[in-house]
């Protein structure tokens, strides 16, 4: 951190593609992610007090906005190796994973949190490509119907998790927001907001309905990329394109998926 002189005082990203909280040892999963973050809270405080005006002291890491969003690559893995009943099984020990990490920061001195909820899983184009099933497994917009009620199982349990924090913890913000309805809105109602093939990546190999499959993923072997990126929701039939994630972030913004309602712009330090 000496060395390379980064500024850190708009906020520093522990996010790391494809991360889970479980198994907490593997590379770059939750428990890896908080132990850098700790590495860099105490090195951030050590440089701060040596007058180094790009890194965060004491007051700045108190008063900061710690986003966690995680735990769709979890899902996606125990859906696709276990039966929906043993799956559904695992999800108090995600859920346990975030608590503690939530715990441990705010033990640290963090106190205002944003969660995020996650998406509708089963309207991945990837999902949809992976898991075939007959015609009574998809709902009326063609998403897989066990696969969002995963979803929705991991979703209950992080609110009431939000929920429990915050009565049991003094001085604590935590913003529950659902990046789920947000999400599934877009899809069901793609036409009224501008997008096409709603559950069709736009970079990919097959074509429709999907144009996902695992052995030519966007970026390897035949691939092929869409007309016009800005009219489709899914870029590779995992993440969203940036259209898409500007909807979502227009979504987020507005408040009218948080609980509480605050607004973004009420944990921010803006100068007048």
């Amino acid at each position: 951190m000496e060395s390379i002189g980064k500024n850190f005082t708009n906020g520093v990203n522990f996010a790391i593609a494809g991360s889970k909280t479980l198994p907490r040892l593997d590379s770059f999963n939750l428990h890896i992610q908080f132990a850098q973050f700790h590495r860099f809270q105490s090195l951030s405080l050590e440089l701060f007090n040596k007058g180094d005006g790009n890194l965060l002291g004491d007051k700045d890491l108190r008063n900061a906005l710690y986003t966690i969003d995680i735990g769709q690559n979890d899902l996606d893995g125990i859906f696709g190796g276990l039966i929906y009943e043993k799956a559904i099984l695992k999800i108090p020990d995600i859920i346990s994973e975030i608590e503690n990490v939530i715990k441990a920061i705010y033990e640290q001195g963090g106190n205002n949190f944003w969660v995020h909820n996650t998406g509708p899983l089963g309207c991945l184009p990837k999902s949809l490509a992976t898991y075939k099933k007959n015609e009574n497994d998809y709902d009326e917009n063609g998403c897989l119907i066990s696969l969002n009620e995963g979803a929705k199982t991991f979703n209950d349990k992080l609110q009431f998790l939000c929920e429990k924090l915050r009565d049991e913890m003094k001085n604590i913000t935590i913003v529950y927001v659902d990046i789920y309805s947000i999400k599934y809105d877009l899809i069901a109602n793609s036409s009224t907001y501008g997008f096409v093939n709603p559950l069709m990546g736009c970079c990919g190999y097959g074509g429709p309905p999907y144009n996902f499959e695992s052995n030519n993923k966007c970026g390897q072997g035949n691939y092929t990329i869409c007309e016009d990126r800005f009219k489709y929701i899914s870029w590779d039939g995992i993440h969203y394109t940036e259209a898409a994630n500007g909807f979502v972030a227009s979504k987020i913004l507005s408040t009218h998926y948080s609980t509480p309602p605050l607004k973004f712009n009420n944990f921010c330090n803006i100068a007048p």
